[in-house]
């Protein structure tokens, strides 16, 4: 069984993102999708209930398989897994896991990429992320767990408009340029009244369009930065994961994400690095180069690294690939 891709979504405390599940549920293009909501009672499932399986899931009339997290998701995520093998539950082709308002979805990529009974069943996803459309500008200015779920995301979706635009004329826009501040790779879209086309919560995370948007446009706003790497020549993979390795786990809780394309010694088509915080993904090959530009593209989010730290960690990476930075 090929691994199914997890979608996280994420989003502080009120951001809607119940909401959106709720919607969500009632379409019928969930079918062949696992669904994990780990606040129990968070979201009202029993008219869409089609009959009880063991445990705490239940199969919904929209064709997917919903299950409450009362706790580890770990165990959750290998229970439903378990199940479908039994032939209890229908066999799913993907899965979405809501996180708490509070929580790092660091954490779930974790599990996903290094826990060995999980990585058999799932992998690592797009991550998206929900932002109140009333209350975004005051909750990016106030919480640092907002403003990093943001720069993680591969998607956005701003919540609530509907609410919004009556409210504040002009706020949308100024919430939007807010979030393209602190992630500018990131697609953006609006939905009011928890609709929302399921594809933006259920498309594989993008390969190359958040890469080159975020290395067009480097930013620097409060705590949060973008920077770019750009080399010429095609690099070793075997140095070049050794220094991702080591970083990560070196600035966890300051690199929030490394992302990019990779023209790899001996290979005729980029390699896709993913890195979140101190979680190194897998690497995987594309099909073919997207454009003309052969060159090797990383893009780092940082949150509190000073100018000097990057300085060194761009002048590390050439130092251990041989070869110097180009523009």
């Amino acid at each position: 069984m090929t691994p199914a891709p997890v979608t996280i979504l994420t989003g502080f405390l009120g951001a809607g993102k119940t909401t959106l599940l709720s919607a969500l549920l009632r379409r019928p293009e969930l079918a062949g999708t696992a669904v994990f909501i780990n606040e129990v009672g968070a979201i009202a499932i029993d008219h869409h209930l089609v009959r009880d399986v063991k445990g705490d899931a239940v199969v919904l009339g929209s064709g997917c398989v919903c299950c409450t997290v009362a706790g580890d998701l770990v165990r959750a995520l290998l229970e439903l897994a378990a199940q479908v093998a039994r032939g209890e539950v229908p066999p799913f082709s993907r899965a979405l896991v809501e996180t708490t308002g509070l929580a790092d979805p660091t954490g779930v990529l974790a599990a996903l990429v290094n826990h060995p009974l999980i990585a058999r069943h799932y992998q690592a996803g797009a991550v998206v992320t929900a932002i109140d459309g009333q209350l975004g500008l005051t909750t990016l200015a106030r919480q640092p767990e907002a403003v990093a779920q943001v720069a993680l995301a591969d998607r956005i979706v701003i919540t609530k408009t509907d609410l919004a635009d009556l409210d504040q004329p002009g706020h949308l826009d100024a919430l939007e340029t807010a979030v393209r501040e602190k992630n500018p790779g990131a697609a953006i879209v609006r939905a009011a009244r928890g609709e929302l086309d399921p594809e933006v919560l259920l498309a594989p995370a993008p390969d190359t369009a958040w890469i080159d948007a975020a290395a067009r446009r480097p930013v620097g706003h409060g705590f949060i930065s973008t920077f770019t790497v750009a080399f010429a020549r095609p690099v070793r993979m075997g140095p070049l994961g050794l220094w991702l390795t080591l970083i990560t786990q070196m600035h966890a809780g300051a690199l929030l994400r490394v992302k990019g394309l990779v023209d790899a010694e001996g290979e005729s088509a980029p390699i896709v690095i993913d890195c979140v915080q101190h979680v190194v993904h897998p690497v995987r090959q594309l099909a073919a180069w997207p454009d003309d530009d052969r060159r090797t593209r990383l893009v780092f989010i940082a949150r509190g690294l000073a100018a000097g730290t990057i300085a060194s960690l761009r002048a590390s990476l050439a130092d251990s690939l041989g070869q110097p930075l180009v523009d």
